[in-house]
């Protein structure tokens, strides 16, 4: 048995001797990020995008929606409250799916009084209310 464990040990050292004697491998050389990049290929925010192709790069094309509930009082509220700051909104029913959803339409020229702030109270006096930007010859969904 002890002959038996010298011989492994020796067949491991020969077997690291062996092992040293070989080049180190070189690690491969990558070329940056920044080489493969182009310019098309940065990552654009929703925001930044445009969906026909075309720059809009005109804020007075998008309008903010706000409301997506089903309680017309409630969106009423809501633009009774934004009148009081005097930001301009249009009451915009839409029915989808059989159901009736309503929406204000903010108009671009309010958009700039309308800030972070302004919308996390507004979401936290009424829970169900949605905002979206989006043109403002579109309508919007009950999404």
């Amino acid at each position: 048995m002890r002959w038996l464990f010298l011989l492994l040990l020796m067949l491991n050292a020969f077997y690291y001797i062996w092992h040293q004697q070989e080049a180190p491998l070189r690690a491969k050389e990558v070329l940056p990020l920044s080489l493969y990049r182009a310019e098309r290929q940065d990552i654009h925010l929703l925001s930044e995008s445009d969906a026909s192709g075309v720059a809009q790069n005109n804020p007075e094309e998008k309008c903010l929606y706000l409301g997506g509930s089903s309680a017309q009082e409630e969106i009423r509220t809501v633009e009774q409250r934004l009148l009081s700051l005097d930001i301009q909104s249009q009451f915009e029913p839409l029915q989808s799916g059989g159901q009736n959803t309503f929406w204000l339409k903010i108009a671009p020229g309010s958009r700039r009084l309308i800030n972070q702030e302004l919308l996390a109270g507004l979401v936290h006096d009424f829970p169900l209310l949605k905002n979206k930007i989006m043109l403002c010859s579109g309508i919007a969904t009950a999404d």
